[in-house]
């Protein structure tokens, strides 16, 4: 559903966003925006979000580690050799599953 808004803009240079656009876009007073001008001449408004809308994203994990956990594995890991990324990955899938 598209729908066409307009705003006057003054000599100052600025334009009232109208309210149905600040109502869909959850825009308060004080909020800030960004203007994405695309390559076409289309121009794209959308709020600029502060680092708590990336709350959530990441899942949690099912139980906190502790110090002593995280200790105890390093400790267990210091021996080794500095493993590449994929190579952990690749040896879990070569032993046998119990």
């Amino acid at each position: 559903m598209e729908k066409c808004v307009e705003s006057a803009l003054t000599v100052k240079g600025q334009a009232t966003i109208p309210k149905a656009v600040r109502r869909h876009l959850r825009l308060k007073p004080g909020d800030r925006v960004k203007f994405f001008i695309h390559p076409d001449g289309s121009v794209v408004l959308l709020p600029k979000l502060g680092p708590w809308a990336l709350r959530g994203m990441v899942r949690q994990p099912a139980r906190a580690v502790t110090l002593r956990q995280m200790d105890k594995a390093m400790r267990e890991g210091a021996g080794r050799p500095p493993q590449r990324a994929g190579a952990a990955r690749a040896a879990r899938r070569k032993s046998p599953r119990k």
